[in-house]
């Protein structure tokens, strides 16, 4: 399950995409739009500046902003970032040991199909996606 740090994170980073600014968005205004509290964002960003996925600075006109280009963040980097492994199982999880059951699990083949889907499908994902009005509208028949 996607935790609230993960999901607030996708969060920021889709306002701070949508804000398009050249200039750094204060955390106390995307606090207010995303309804989030500041203190638990001041969290999260810090793990997303450490890792470069925005920019930070203090003082007056300062805030956050991205380091790249909307297209160029995937969600399933971000989520990876803030919740660690997508991994749907502990034994797919690359910091895993190896598996006695590994060669007889009857299951592992629709494990690893299941992880790969999930892997694809956040990794296929950008910020610039999300962006976009018509993003996870499916077509009518």
């Amino acid at each position: 399950m996607i935790s609230t740090k993960g999901r607030y994170a996708l969060r920021v980073m889709a306002d701070l995409a949508k804000q398009n600014k050249e200039g750094y968005v204060p955390l106390k205004e995307i606090a207010k739009r995303q309804d989030i509290s500041e203190k638990y964002l001041e969290i999260i960003v810090r793990v997303l500046v450490k890792e470069k996925l925005l920019e930070g600075m203090s003082g007056k006109g300062g805030g956050y902003k991205l380091t790249r280009s909307p297209a160029d963040y995937t969600l399933g980097e971000i989520l990876e970032l803030t919740e660690g492994t997508l991994a749907v199982v502990a034994c797919l999880d690359s910091g895993f040991q190896t598996c006695t059951r590994e060669t007889t699990c009857r299951t592992l083949p629709m494990w690893k199909q299941f992880n790969k889907m999930v892997h694809e499908f956040f990794f296929g994902i950008t910020l610039e996606d999300l962006m976009k009005e018509d993003f996870g509208k499916e077509e009518a028949p």
